[in-house]
């Protein structure tokens, strides 16, 4: 293993739908339960409750569902380069850092079950609209008797409170509904429809499904537990295997924040575009592993509810 520095206006929607393929989605709301806007999940981010967010952990109902199931056609989906120049004030000077990712940022979001704010990670994925943006489900929706996260922004390669490529706020949330109703880890998995077109300003990684539990990763993510801080990107590096049920393990040990980040096949650190086949789900009770779920079917599934829902 290694590790190191690298660094909606109101409409007649339902506000949360269930998909016979086994996805739900819910419009990103505010604390106060109005439907998001850009604009005021902006401003509910200052940098002071940025830095006072806590790094969210998966909850301890968190179970394996089954054993492994046989693999089916492996599936892959590829990435894509930005198509616009993005030009900032913030982004001039901040170069990039080793194995550091654009496609890779921090997550914050509130707890409407206990009004507290949190941290997680994800990354962007390409697809036809552009707006998609891959989690954990446990930060996206607080998983068996838990309720939709308000106040959802992504924060692409954010480091030391720099936004180079701004604050983009959630659209729409989706999970599996495994994870919603049961809390099922084998299932822990979140699809973010954004507000923009995120794609385009910084590019998306692709998707990989049924890929075997033997794979070469790079997993990107913010952790936020002693000893790390949370303001920086870090990575990990090396081959899955079968931890239980249908998840992957590796060895890896960043802290909860990382929650949520990428494992990518393929990374390419001069692009910062992988194939992303599975996320940071939870730590082992060996602290230098942990989990994320086995990219089946399921995420396909997913990622294809998702898109449809996009505008």
């Amino acid at each position: 293993m290694a590790f190191g520095f690298v660094l909606a206006a109101s409409v007649l929607v339902p506000t949360a739908q269930a998909a016979p393929n086994g996805s739900s989605a819910s419009l990103a709301r505010t604390s106060d339960n109005k439907i998001q806007s850009a604009a005021a999940a902006e401003a509910y981010w200052t940098p002071e409750r940025m830095a006072n967010a806590i790094p969210a952990q998966a909850p301890a109902t968190v179970k394996a569902a089954s054993a492994p199931r046989p693999q089916g056609r492996p599936g892959s989906i590829d990435g894509a380069a930005p198509s616009v120049k993005v030009q900032t004030e913030q982004a001039q000077g901040i170069g990039i850092m080793l194995n550091e990712s654009q496609t890779v940022g921090k997550v914050f979001f509130t707890n409407p079950a206990n009004g507290l704010n949190y941290v997680c990670s994800g990354a962007t994925v390409n697809s036809g609209k552009k707006r998609l943006v891959s989690t954990a489900g446990h930060c996206v929706h607080g998983g068996a008797g838990g309720q939709w996260m308000q106040n959802w922004v992504f924060v692409p390669r954010y480091r030391n409170g720099a936004r180079p490529f701004g604050t983009w706020s959630a659209y729409q949330l989706t999970a599996r509904t495994a994870w919603t109703n049961s809390s099922s880890s084998d299932e822990d998995m979140g699809m973010v429809i954004m507000s923009g077109l995120i794609v385009n300003s910084v590019g998306g990684n692709g998707l990989r499904w049924n890929w075997g539990y033997s794979v070469a990763v790079t997993i990107l993510g913010y952790p936020a537990g002693a000893p790390f801080t949370g303001e920086l990107q870090y990575f990990c590096q090396g081959t899955t295997w079968n931890g239980h049920g249908q998840q992957v393990r590796a060895w890896c040990n960043m802290t909860g924040g990382s929650s949520g980040g990428p494992w990518l096949q393929e990374y390419n650190d001069q692009n910062g575009l992988g194939y992303i086949n599975s996320v940071v789900s939870h730590r082992h009770s060996d602290a230098s592993q942990m989990d994320g779920p086995y990219f089946d079917n399921d995420i396909k599934s997913l990622y294809d509810f998702a898109e449809s829902l996009s505008p």
